[in-house]
């Protein structure tokens, strides 16, 4: 089959990591995939195969949303136009494209698939998830045109479905995690450090991340000079907190971890992982935390607190994060054989429901299944 895939491949986000995860393996499976992509300059090749590549021209890019050029449109709906491809797979980068996609694949006369990753907190109980529901009300009567929907839960599924897309476009497909890659193993993160207990945050420096509550908290709970914080990310709040909450709280910035196995390596010698989000769409960095055996708290916005439900973690509300913290890091401190366990039971939860593996079969067979509902023959190679 051959996938015309529409994503990122800078700079460094979950949507990112989303496309090279699903591209490979769907390489990997004999697939023909083109890669039609916003890129910037500094994208590592050596993290990625070797696609039939199409840069899409842009004014700019960032971790949350594209600017594409005028004459973005024309080079896509010219490359689809050459390459026929048998399904078009779009992973929704918030670009103008996004909203075109539709006209120009029907007039193309090719199936379309989004991928939506746009984050969520189905209770609606602060105001960066109200300022949420605003982009899925205006994707919404756009992602009605497209043949199918891949989300990640069945809080968004029921969101979507109020806002109009035919629940019978709608698929729950959860991210998914290599488990053989992102897996237990030696650590000497901590020798780097110089610490007994190491608690490790990843992700974007904004707003949405909350991380200021896990700053707040960890300067606030006095964890001693044994225990280290790990921030590891960039994003706009980033110049404000690091002046604030440095290395005299034994809180370490790391920036931008591009290299995947020093990620690992990061992971397998952490005792907790923390993710304070006011909104998410489900974590990659929280599922590849389990899968590596890390002790993962983690709130209940978007579709993570379904991972960690029953045991798997622990799932704290959006509302007060400071107070629980506070509660919660120096427990994880004094109880070593807690995060342990923890860990025990966030890894099973990954093989059990959260694997890439799990996670392509789905995606192949919802590019089946719309193949077959629209009678367009399959071209394999």
């Amino acid at each position: 089959m051959h996938i015309a895939w529409l994503g990122k491949k800078s700079p460094f986000c979950g949507n990112v990591t989303y496309s090279r995860e699903v591209t490979n393996a769907l390489l990997e499976r004999g697939h023909q995939v083109s890669f039609l992509h916003f890129a910037q300059e500094e994208t590592d090749p050596s993290n990625w195969p070797d696609f039939q590549e199409v840069p899409l021209p842009f004014l700019y890019t960032s971790q949350v949303y594209t600017i594409p050029t005028l004459k973005a449109s024309k080079v896509l709906t010219h490359s689809l136009r050459e390459k026929k491809p048998d399904i078009v797979h779009a992973s929704l980068t918030l670009s103008t494209l996004d909203f075109l996609l539709p006209e120009i694949c029907q007039e193309l006369n090719l199936p379309l698939i989004a991928t939506f990753h746009t984050p969520f907190d189905g209770k609606r109980r602060n105001l960066k998830s109200g300022t949420q529901l605003l982009a899925y009300q205006l994707y919404a009567p756009f992602l009605a045109n497209y043949n199918g929907v891949i989300i990640f839960s069945e809080v968004q599924r029921e969101l979507l479905s109020r806002l109009g897309v035919p629940p019978s476009n709608i698929t729950v497909i959860p991210n998914g995690v290599d488990a053989n890659k992102y897996s237990p193993g030696y650590s000497n993160i901590k020798a780097k450090f110089n610490a007994k207990r190491l608690f490790v945050y990843q992700g974007r420096i904004a707003t949405e991340k909350n991380v200021e509550a896990l700053l707040r908290a960890w300067k606030q709970s006095d964890m001693g000079d044994e225990c280290k914080l790990l921030i590891v990310g960039d994003g706009p709040l980033k110049s404000s907190l690091e002046p604030l909450y440095g290395s005299e709280y034994n809180i370490i910035w790391l920036g931008t971890v591009a290299d995947e196995q020093q990620r690992i390596e990061i992971l397998r010698g952490a005792d907790a992982f923390i993710l304070p989000s006011l909104v998410e769409g489900l974590s990659l960095s929280l599922l590849e935390a389990m899968a590596c055996g890390v002790a993962c708290i983690a709130t209940d916005a978007g579709a993570d607190g379904e991972v960690l439900e029953d045991g798997a973690g622990v799932v704290m509300n959006t509302q007060g994060v400071v107070g629980q913290l506070r509660t919660l890091l120096p427990l994880f401190r004094d109880q070593p054989e807690l995060a342990t366990l923890l860990g025990k039971k966030g890894r099973a939860r990954v093989l059990e429901r959260y694997t890439l593996s799990s996670n392509i079969t789905q995606i192949e067979e919802l590019y089946t299944q719309i193949l077959q509902q629209r009678r367009v023959p399959l071209r394999f190679y």
